[in-house]
């Protein structure tokens, strides 16, 4: 078996299981280094997840130079009929924002391995390291599944916006200030990353996930827009919001960084 139509976004070992001999599949590892050298699923390749981020301040979670883009996929063999699956060590931080970065590429193909390399049998894992592809590459970016700053503070108070902030509860109140200001955006509804994750399930999204989110008011008929501090933590929000459906989802890839650190920007605590 090694076709991947039909199955959804996020999907379970036994679904990838397999699937491994696919000629389509790029398996891409997020994990830490250590994590990854000692043992990853077979075929995955290892990519640090600070190559997905600019890394400058003050804003260091923006999107990487287009150059760097294109070296990056250019070493995972990427082609315009490959099935990306992606995951990670942390519940699904780095490869969410892996997943935003595909879309960002406009690559529609990919999925995410629910509960990253917790969640893979132990005694399927691999130390081989495959071999790093040089094929060039030539991207397009699409703006679409990225909010600005500008656009942000632009549709502030809008009926059919809401903004979810997916730091911790310290962060959100001011208690913890990681930027020149401390607070949250004006509106915003904080639902920490790792709340939505069944910690006894091997970090494995809640299955309840669609009924929480509806509770706090982040609903399908609004657009959401998700950051934290510099939209790692957010690449699990954007993740689970792709996953269920959600018609209208950006990531604000600035996130606190740049907003916390701005001059103009309004802030609430």
């Amino acid at each position: 078996m090694t076709d991947f139509s039909g199955l959804p976004l996020v999907i379970e070992a036994a679904d990838l299981l397999p699937r491994l001999d696919s000629p389509q599949l790029i398996l891409v590892d997020l994990s830490s280094a250590n994590r990854y050298v000692s043992g990853h699923i077979p075929g995955a390749r290892f990519v640090e997840g600070k190559r997905t981020q600019l890394g400058q301040p003050p804003a260091p979670g923006l999107l990487p130079a287009l150059g760097e883009l294109e070296k990056l996929f250019s070493e995972l063999g990427h082609r315009a009929d490959a099935v990306y699956v992606v995951y990670d060590d942390e519940g699904g931080g780095w490869a969410g924002r892996f997943i935003w970065l595909l879309d960002v590429i406009g690559h529609k193909h990919y999925h995410y391995l629910n509960g990253g390399i917790q969640a893979w049998p132990a005694d399927k894992l691999s130390t081989e390291v495959p071999a790093i592809g040089n094929a060039p590459v030539h991207l397009h970016i699409d703006s679409a599944p990225t909010a600005t700053r500008e656009y942000l503070q632009s549709r502030l108070g809008a009926d059919d916006l809401v903004i979810w902030d997916a730091r911790g509860p310290q962060e959100f109140s001011g208690e913890k200030v990681l930027a020149a200001k401390g607070g949250h955006i004006p509106g915003a509804i904080n639902f920490e990353w790792t709340a939505g994750m069944d910690l006894n399930d091997h970090l494995r999204i809640r299955q309840d996930i669609k009924q929480v989110l509806e509770q706090l008011g982040i609903t399908p008929d609004k657009e959401v827009i998700t950051h934290c501090q510099t939209h790692r933590r957010s690449g699990f929000t954007y993740l689970v919001a792709k996953a269920l459906g959600y018609p209208r989802v950006k990531a604000y890839a600035g996130s606190w960084s740049e907003w916390g650190n701005h001059p103009d920007t309004p802030v609430e605590v």
